[in-house]
C-alpha cells in the first residue's frame, strides 16, 4: 500500500472475519475499505506524474508553508511538545543515537501541502524540529500524491523529495527517525517488518500512530484476521511509547492520538510474532 497523510483509520470487525476501514472525514476522498494482508510491496521508482512548474502556484505554497511554520513555532502545542522531547525523550533519542551525533527523518505519507492543512502542519513540525534539535540531520519526504509544484517547495525549505516508493520498507541501518502521522497501518506494519527480520528495531524512533490505540481495536475483534498490524500488536511487548498533547483544537486533526514510540528487544528470541 502506497503512503498517504490522512486520520488514523478506525478498524472496526465485519461479519466474515475480515477488517473494513473507517476513516474521518475531512474533505478529501480515499479508496473504500478493503479486506487486509501482509503487504510485501517491493521499491520502485516514483516522479510526480504532473510534469509542469508554476511559479505562482510555487509561491502561494511557500507562504502557505511559512505562516504555518511560523505558527506552529510559536504555540503551545509546540512549546510542549518541544518540552517532552528534552525531558521525557531525552535518554531514549541518545539511546538510539549511541555514538552518532545525528539521525535522519523520513517522513512517510505526508499528503498534500497545497490542498489540505494538516500536511503543512505536519512537515512543519517536521522542519521545526530540525530547526531545534541538533541530533536531527537530513530529512527525506514521500507521497505518491505529491505534485512536481510540491515537491519543489518541500526542496525549497531543505527537505529531499524521494524518488523511490519505498513502501515503508527502509532498512534502519543507522539511528533513524520515522516521522510517520495518521499513515496506514499497513505502512507502519512494513516498517516494522523489514527491520524486525534485520534486528534493527532499536536504530529507529518512530511518530506515528498511537500502537496502544491499534491494540485496544484489535482486542475488540478477537476472531478477526489482522496480518496487517501482527508488527504492530507483537512489538508493543518491546515499545516504550509516549503520547503527546495537541493541546488546542487547531492542531488536532494533525496529531490527534500521535505518540512516539521507541524500541528495545534484547535477545532475538524476543522477535517472536504475537498478537499480545
Amino acid at each position: 500500500m502506497e503512503a498517504s497523510a490522512k486520520p488514523p483509520a478506525i478498524h472496526n470487525c465485519t461479519s466474515d472475519g475480515g477488517w473494513t476501514v473507517v476513516l474521518p472525514r475531512r474533505g478529501r476522498q480515499r479508496s473504500k475499505a478493503t479486506k487486509v494482508g501482509v503487504s510485501e510491496e517491493k521499491q520502485e521508482p516514483w516522479a510526480p506524474t504532473d510534469s509542469q512548474t508554476d511559479p505562482s502556484r510555487e509561491t502561494s505554497m511557500m507562504q502557505k508553508m511559512e505562516r504555518c511554520i511560523n505558527r506552529v513555532g510559536s504555540s503551545e502545542f509546540y512549546s510542549t511538545m518541544r518540552c517532552q522531547i528534552q525531558t521525557s525523550l531525552s535518554d531514549y533519542v541518545h539511546r538510539v543515537l549511541g555514538s552518532e551525533t545525528k539521525m535522519e527523518m523520513v517522513v512517510y505519507g505526508i499528503g498534500s501541502i497545497e490542498s489540505y492543512e494538516p500536511p503543512r502542519l505536519q512537515l512543519s513540525l517536521a522542519i521545526l524540529m530540525r530547526r531545534d534539535f541538533s541530533w536531527i540531520g537530513n530529512i527525506e519526504v514521500y507521497d505518491p500524491v505529491l505534485s512536481l509544484s510540491e515537491s519543489r517547495v518541500i526542496e525549497s525549505l531543505g527537505c529531499s523529495v524521494m524518488s523511490v516508493n519505498e513502501h515503508g520498507r527502509r532498512e534502519a541501518q543507522k539511528p533513524t527517525m520515522f516521522f510517520m502521522p495518521h499513515c496506514e497501518a499497513e505502512l507502519y506494519n512494513n516498517l516494522l517488518q523489514e527491520n524486525w527480520k534485520l534486528n534493527l528495531l532499536r536504530n529507529m524512533v518512530l511518530f506515528g500512530n498511537s500502537f496502544e490505540t491499534y491494540k485496544e481495536h484489535a482486542s475488540l475483534c478477537k476472531n478477526s484476521r489482522v496480518n496487517s498490524m501482527e508488527h504492530i500488536l507483537s512489538v508493543r511487548r518491546f515499545t516504550t511509547e509516549f503520547r503527546i498533547k495537541t493541546v488546542s483544537d487547531d492542531y488536532y486533526n494533525a496529531f490527534h492520538d500521535s505518540s512516539w514510540h521507541f524500541f528495545s528487544p534484547v535477545l532475538e528470541t524476543e522477535l517472536q510474532l504475537s498478537d499480545s
